[in-house]
């Protein structure tokens, strides 16, 4: 398949306090890391909290800084070098990507109805040019997230978890981007409501030509929804490839252990990691 996104050797990097005198000291969030994103592909990065995976589906949307490597996004008719953009590529760009956040209620403004919400992305974007066009794009893709259109004059508190999760899709989807970064966006949804936006998601896919990035740490998920897996441990990706490979067959010892952690209703399946350390995982029956 032909890779939409493109990374190379990237590496993230934060300062961590300052000196007076010598360098800053600095933390690598993302070591090293190269990954292709096929398009119209649902990858998904797994990894424990504090792995790297929001820092560097961040950075492929150039909200977070790039400290060195490439990161390309090409088409067949755009191409953006990600780290060296101008900030007019920077602003096509956004039409191109967009980003799904963890926490439905902390995403949303409780200031502005559900109408306002999906078309703010519309109006700052410049890509609709009257009322009419505006509401006429926000009713459209409300109808294709699943949101009753009765519910577009209504403020975000009266919404519950998955149904304020339709309204941050509906948003990020309302510019028309090709590729979406989806960061622990099912993390705070119980399991009923995480089955119904997975589902939504992977219809969306369709519908709209997307590819995803789908960033989580719950494998069971993973499992459900991506065609292709990479794994984050420590800032790096230890290993990827096709799903039922990477569940099926798993050569890296981190991949073992998370693996072994997915909870199981079978008791002559079950076993837990008793310890983890680079190149070692301990296992009891």
């Amino acid at each position: 398949m032909t890779p939409l996104v493109i990374i190379e050797n990237l590496t993230v990097a934060f300062p961590i306090g300052r000196r007076l005198f010598g360098p800053t000291p600095m933390v690598q969030a993302v070591k090293g890391v190269s990954l292709n994103i096929p398009k119209g592909s649902f990858v998904g990065l797994v990894g424990e909290s504090g792995s790297g995976k929001t820092t560097l589906g961040r950075a492929i949307l150039k909200a977070s800084p790039i400290s060195s490597g490439t990161i390309t996004y090409c088409d067949g008719t755009r191409h953006y070098d990600i780290a060296s953009m101008s900030k007019v590529e920077e602003r096509d760009f956004r039409f191109q990507a967009q980003m799904i956040f963890q926490d439905p209620y902390a995403a949303l403004s409780p200031r502005m109805t559900v109408r306002d919400i999906i078309a703010e992305p519309l109006e700052v974007l410049g890509i609709t040019q009257s009322r009419k066009e505006t509401d006429a794009r926000v009713r459209e893709i409300a109808s294709k997230c699943r949101i009753n259109l009765e519910h577009l004059r209504r403020y975000p508190h009266a919404f519950s978890g998955g149904q304020r999760q339709r309204i941050s899709i509906a948003r990020a989807l309302a510019a028309a981007p090709k590729f979406v970064v989806a960061d622990e966006c099912v993390a705070a949804l119980d399991v009923s409501i995480q089955a119904d936006i997975l589902n939504l998601l992977k219809q969306l896919q369709q519908d709209m030509d997307l590819t995803y990035l789908f960033i989580s740490h719950d494998l069971s998920v993973v499992a459900h929804v991506c065609d292709y897996v990479a794994v984050m441990y420590l800032g790096e990706i230890v290993e990827e490839g096709p799903t039922r490979e990477i569940f099926t067959n798993p050569q890296h010892d981190y991949t073992k252990s998370l693996l072994a952690a997915i909870p199981s209703l079978d008791p002559d399946q079950r076993s837990r990691v008793v310890a983890f350390e680079r190149g070692t995982v301990t296992m009891e029956n």
